[in-house]
């Protein structure tokens, strides 16, 4: 799996208290069980709930493809809310 995002932007979501963490990091959700659904159309934008650490997190991300193939823009990231962790533990 490729990944793909803005360094500034990460840099950015590290420093702000509500995100804690940057795109980095977040790759992590993918290595373990984490909830997805599809949250746009137009774009179509995914979103993927699962763990970083010990904390659980949404993350927004695009399939794109270049002519290597398939990788997953990110978008943004949050710490999940109420609702979001509700959705994790029903459906992983």
């Amino acid at each position: 799996m490729r990944f793909h995002f803005d360094p500034l932007k990460s840099r950015a979501l590290r420093k702000n208290p509500k995100r804690g963490i940057g795109f980095e990091e977040a790759q992590e959700i993918f290595e373990r069980s984490y909830y997805q659904d599809l949250c746009s159309e137009i774009p179509e934008q995914h979103r993927a709930i699962g763990w970083v650490g010990q904390k659980l997190y949404t993350l927004i991300f695009e399939i794109r493809e270049d002519e290597e193939g398939e990788f997953y823009h990110l978008v943004t990231l949050w710490k999940a809310a109420r609702e979001e962790r509700k959705l994790y533990e029903e459906h992983s």
